[in-house]
């Protein structure tokens, strides 16, 4: 099959070299900065890159800002995402991280079958166990203390909660997880953590070394930034707009960091590898 990678950060490097490694011709747009030899370059246009082509895959997220500029880290020049999708032949499939409703409708109107591949559980999963993963080496660089015996607070339980409190158990942590809905605290519970209620915490903060926060909503706020330990380690791992007053913390001098796209920056091949299984399931889908 011939496919078309255009824009994105390492991960979409790690998909073109895979793909290239399984036989496929690869042809790349807005790499143009990548690292030599790491990608090839053959498009000088996005209509030139995917001439031909079975799949264009475009990165995760497409846009990386709300000006719908294509998250395109690896290229010198910026790239409109629309235009660059008015550009494609008509009829392309084309496979994106999180399009918003806006590309949806470009798409349509240009004749594109666009899929979020992103919406595809596949991806979500193995992509939250690698942002659980990637938080853990984030923990490891950033503090003072072992992971063992250290009280950790992850604060929602989704995929990601879940599948961090687990590792962090394994690695000796004494976990406490947050929740709102009465059956994950019951889940929270089974797996040998603390449940606390997302809505309530309070003076309890200030018992952990750790505190993770995986919920896309303000929950640690001013107020309860002040009540956790001068010392404690604060990892963000939410989507925009995050969960924590980061103006202040950095006035509290507490150590916060906002790690999005965790995958990308700890695990780029493990990354671009589930993104082509993504994409290999939606063709044979799309083919029938």
């Amino acid at each position: 099959m011939k496919f078309a990678v255009m824009g994105g950060d390492m991960r979409m490097i790690s998909l073109a070299k895979m793909l290239e490694g399984a036989g496929h011709d690869v042809c790349t747009y807005a790499l143009d900065a990548a690292p030599e030899g790491s990608v090839k370059l053959c498009g000088l246009s996005a209509a030139g890159a995917a001439d031909g082509v079975d799949c264009v895959v475009l990165p995760l997220p497409v846009v990386r800002n709300e000006g719908g500029m294509l998250n395109a880290p690896m290229s010198a020049k910026s790239h409109d995402a629309a235009a660059l999708l008015r550009e494609l032949p008509k009829g392309t499939l084309v496979c994106a991280g999180k399009p918003d409703k806006a590309l949806f409708e470009v798409a349509e109107d240009a004749g594109i079958k666009l899929v979020d591949y992103y919406a595809r559980e596949e991806l979500v999963a193995l992509n939250a166990l690698a942002t659980a993963e990637g938080a853990i080496s984030v923990m490891l660089r950033s503090s003072p203390t072992t992971i063992w015996e250290s009280k950790v607070l992850v604060i929602g339980a989704g995929r990601i909660g879940k599948m961090l409190a687990r590792r962090l158990r394994a690695l000796g942590a004494y976990v406490s997880v947050s929740a709102r809905k009465p059956w994950d605290k019951a889940y929270i519970r089974e797996m040998g953590c603390t449940a606390l209620d997302t809505g309530s915490l309070g003076n309890e903060l200030g018992d952990f070394d750790t505190v993770i926060n995986t919920v896309p909503a303000m929950v640690l706020d001013a107020e309860r930034l002040e009540m956790l330990k001068p010392d404690v380690l604060l990892l963000d791992l939410a989507s925009r707009p995050g969960g924590i007053d980061f103006d202040r913390a950095r006035e509290l001098k507490l150590k916060v960091i906002w790690a999005q796209g965790l995958p990308a920056e700890t695990a780029p091949v493990a990354a671009g590898k589930i993104i082509m299984e993504t994409v290999f399931n939606i063709i044979k889908e799309h083919r029938g």
